[in-house]
C-alpha cells in the first residue's frame, strides 16, 4: 500500500510546519469613532476581535500602534477584549510597536501582557481638549456673525468669543472625569506592577518602552516574533486577522475631506515626535 502520510498531513495541516496557530489582531492608527481607513474604532475592530477569540488555541495576540484618541472608541475596545477574554478563557499578549499612548495605552492594558518595543513610546494617561481662538477676526475682515441659543451655555468655548472662565471651569471638570475613568482602568489592569505614585504616572507624560518597564507600564520588552517562538516553539505561526474585502465599495468623502483627515491623523501622531 502506498504512504499517504505526507497528503493526508497535508489535509491536517494545509499550512504546513504542523505547529500551534496564533491569532494576531492589528490596531493601528488613531483611535476614533469615523468609518474611514486608518482609523481604530469598536465598530471596525470588535468583527477581527470575535473572529479571533473563536480560533482553537490558548492565546489571542494583539499589535497597538496608535497615539491615542476617542476616550469612549478607547473603552469599548478594551472592555471588549476583556470580555471576550474571559468568555473563551484565552489569554491576552499585546504588542507595542511605535506607540501605545494615551487611548492606546488605554487599549493595551486590556491584555494580560503587555510587550513593548524598547524605543517604543508608552504612556501618556492624561486628556486633552484643544481647539482654536479666532477672536477679533470677524472684525478685521468686516463680517458679522450672528448666532443664537436656547440654554445659555450652549455655545461653550465659542471660537470667536473671548474665552469664559465658566466655559473652562466646565471643560475642566468633564476632562478630569474623563480622566479618572483612565486611571482607574490603568491601576485595575496594572495592579501591583505599578512603580510610580499617581501624581507621577497620571500627569499625561508619556516614556519610552525601556523606561515604561521600570515603571511597570509594560510586562517586558520584546516583538510578536520572539516572544512566540519563545513560548510556543520554533513552529508556531501566526495568522492575522483581517477585515473581510466587500464587493460593494463605499463612496468616498471626498479629496478634501481625506486630506483634512490625513492631515489631523498626522498632528496626533506628532505630539508624540512620530
Amino acid at each position: 500500500m502506498a504512504n499517504n502520510s505526507g497528503f493526508f498531513g497535508w489535509l491536517r495541516h494545509p499550512f504546513g510546519g504542523g505547529g500551534p496557530v496564533v491569532p494576531v489582531v492589528r490596531l493601528q492608527g488613531v483611535i476614533a469613532a469615523e468609518q474611514r481607513s486608518g482609523r481604530i474604532n469598536i465598530a471596525g475592530v470588535a468583527p477581527l476581535l470575535q473572529r479571533a477569540f473563536e480560533m482553537k488555541g490558548s492565546t489571542v495576540a494583539i499589535i497597538v500602534n496608535s497615539p491615542g484618541g476617542s476616550p469612549v472608541q478607547s473603552r469599548l475596545i478594551a472592555k471588549r477584549i476583556r470580555d471576550l477574554a474571559t468568555e473563551h478563557e484565552k489569554r491576552v499578549l499585546v504588542f507595542v510597536e511605535d506607540a501605545a499612548a494615551s487611548g492606546g495605552y488605554f487599549i493595551a492594558t486590556a491584555g494580560d501582557e503587555i510587550i513593548a518595543d524598547p524605543s517604543s513610546i508608552v504612556g501618556s494617561i492624561g486628556v486633552i481638549f484643544a481647539g482654536f481662538g479666532f477672536t477679533g477676526t470677524m472684525e478685521k475682515l468686516g463680517v458679522e456673525r450672528r448666532v443664537h441659543t436656547a440654554g445659555r451655555n450652549k455655545s461653550t468655548l465659542d471660537p470667536f468669543l473671548p474665552e469664559k472662565p465658566e466655559d473652562v471651569e466646565r471643560i475642566k471638570q468633564m476632562e478630569l472625569d474623563i480622566h479618572q475613568v483612565f486611571i482607574d482602568w490603568v491601576k485595575s489592569r496594572r495592579a501591583g506592577k505599578l512603580k510610580l505614585p499617581d501624581d507621577q504616572l497620571f500627569t499625561g507624560e508619556f516614556w519610552s518602552g525601556v523606561r515604561g518597564l521600570d515603571l511597570g507600564l509594560v510586562d517586558a520588552l520584546g516583538d510578536l516574533h520572539e516572544t512566540l517562538r519563545a513560548r510556543f516553539g520554533d513552529k508556531v505561526r501566526t495568522r492575522v486577522i483581517e477585515a473581510k474585502r466587500g464587493l460593494i465599495r463605499l463612496p468616498s468623502f471626498g479629496l478634501a475631506a481625506d486630506v483634512a483627515a490625513v492631515i489631523e491623523d498626522r498632528a496626533v501622531w506628532t505630539r508624540l515626535g512620530l
